[in-house]
């Protein structure tokens, strides 16, 4: 058959909100494809099953970070050692990181359907421009972003708004900034204490970290990139060790949004295809593409498969610096929370 297939999930936040956007997507693709709605893991098993006897050119995703992730675990696990098709990010969340990171154009997920159907009719997924990017594998999830402590802390009281959105993730990010420059606690600057075993036989040491930060796209939201060394080299994904304190940490925001290092006596930086997470209290608490998890017993963290990432316009990897801000970014100032 060909063509594109659209899996939606039905329970992302902006999808509850919005519930015409199956029939809506399925009026765009008309006969190109198929839009399908996976509520639970055995429907996206079954679809990704339909899919790939279908051979469909493109997946379409509608939803945000931690729908793709879901998706894109169901859909390897499926394949297996068949290569995924194209991957395309139709925004149908509230975080879209990943979808930022590569260069997928804004918009609304119709509006993105339509524009990727015009591109695909051109002379089919031949015409369509991709960038290429491995995910990693945490246990049995794959996804592109992952952190424990703080990261774990902001993403944990992130959800306790009873409608998270981006001007609340600005606003969580802005008050814990000012918290932690008066001198008052925060939930947010929550740390974690462990060692890290890496491939080739470097190993981070058992201390108290901020947090364990890695990820195979530079972002990691709200326009941050740390992880300014993913994609220079294939097959590997960038970690961090950031033992700097709260306040060491916010002073080095500037440095962040630039893509530029943090320095050694912030934090430990690598490129690698395995590591090994242990905490001292025996549970890993981490986020992956904003889903919040949790581990009893070492973490196992390596390379996954490479995929390809539909883009309008193909990007190449930034290099540090050239942001198109000035820090702070206006979405942080003061008054804007």
């Amino acid at each position: 058959m060909g063509g594109i297939g659209v899996v939606l999930n039905p329970r992302s936040r902006q999808n509850r909100r919005d519930p015409a956007a199956a029939s809506r997507l399925a009026r765009t693709l008309g006969d190109r494809g198929v839009v399908r709605t996976a509520r639970t893991r055995e429907d996206l098993a079954r679809i990704a099953e339909d899919f790939r006897k279908l051979k469909i050119d493109v997946l379409g995703i509608s939803g945000g970070d931690g729908t793709n992730h879901i998706t894109l675990t169901g859909f390897l696990e499926v394949y297996s050692d068949e290569p995924l098709p194209p991957i395309a990010f139709l925004r149908g969340g509230t975080m879209n990181t990943v979808a930022n990171a590569v260069g997928v154009p804004r918009g609304k997920p119709d509006g993105l359907l339509a524009a990727l159907i015009a591109r695909y009719n051109e002379r089919g997924k031949g015409s369509l421009q991709v960038v290429e990017r491995s995910t990693m594998r945490i246990n049995d999830h794959y996804g592109f972003i992952f952190g424990t402590g703080a990261i774990h802390g902001y993403m944990a009281e992130y959800y306790r708004h009873p409608e998270p959105n981006p001007v609340h993730a600005a606003s969580t990010l802005y008050e814990a900034s000012k918290n932690v420059l008066l001198g008052l606690k925060t939930p947010v600057a929550e740390r974690w204490e462990g060692s890290v075993e890496l491939s080739g036989g470097v190993r981070l040491p058992m201390r108290d970290y901020l947090c364990i930060a890695a990820g195979t796209v530079d972002q990691i939201g709200l326009g941050f990139r740390p992880f300014y060394r993913s994609g220079h080299v294939p097959g590997r994904f960038h970690i961090l060790g950031i033992h700097t304190t709260a306040l060491g940490f916010v002073k080095k925001l500037p440095d962040i949004w630039q893509a530029r290092p943090m320095g050694e006596e912030h934090t430990y930086d690598h490129l690698a295809e395995h590591a090994i997470l242990e905490a001292r209290s025996g549970v890993v608490r981490y986020v992956l593409d904003g889903d919040l998890h949790e581990q009893h017993g070492p973490l196992e963290m390596r390379v996954g498969p490479r995929v390809q990432i539909v883009v309008a316009h193909k990007a190449g990897i930034r290099p540090p610096g050239g942001s198109t801000f000035a820090f702070p970014p206006p979405w942080i100032q003061p008054g804007n929370s």
